[in-house]
């Protein structure tokens, strides 16, 4: 959301049991601190012609800062659904709205940063891209071979549950990334 972060941190968030199951409500800071398992979205955005647009995190981020990453989205609030969040998250990050999201998959993440299980979509787009200020430095449609190029050199820093939502894709021709983890 458009807030500042102290707003952000005070966020209220469905937290998850191993199963996926909602068991209770908690901040977004204590979710971050502890790292608790909750909902998330992500969403892939191609134009017209196959390119993906990849943008680079703002380095005020609280996960993965400066990192690149080619998935809009974010943590659902407590009680949003994933389409709900996704189409919100997108058009905050991205100033795109007005789209229908094609579902792609959910899929779990853990990492010693973040854990959640992410609800997955995919949106053509050849509007403009208005970032939000706050969370996206830098932006440009890349070809998937130039994407898959970018990862398989590991020249850029890109964020990890980001290259396990292209593993679970199967977006890349010419095998797995190196780092991407198993599916969890």
């Amino acid at each position: 959301m458009t807030t500042s972060a102290a707003g952000a941190s005070a966020e209220l968030v469905t937290v998850l049991d191993d199963e996926g199951r909602p068991c209770g409500v908690a901040t977004r800071a204590r979710v971050r601190t502890e790292n608790l398992l909750h909902g998330a979205t992500a969403i892939l955005v191609r134009d017209s012609i196959g390119r993906i647009y990849v943008h680079r995190r703002t380095e005020t981020k609280d996960i993965y800062p400066g990192a690149f990453d080619c998935w809009a989205g974010g943590v659902l609030a407590a009680g949003e659904e994933p389409l709900a969040g996704a189409l919100r998250e997108l058009d905050e990050e991205l100033g795109i709205r007005g789209v229908l999201l094609r579902p792609l998959f959910s899929t779990r993440w853990r990492d010693a940063t973040v854990q959640a299980i992410y609800h997955a979509f995919e949106v053509t787009w050849d509007g403009p891209v208005i970032h939000q200020i706050d969370e996206v430095a830098w932006g440009d449609w890349w070809t998937v071979g130039e994407l898959t190029e970018h990862l398989l050199s590991e020249d850029i820093p890109f964020v990890p549950d980001g290259r396990h939502l292209l593993a679970v894709a199967g977006i890349f021709r010419g095998g797995p990334l190196p780092n991407a983890p198993a599916v969890h």
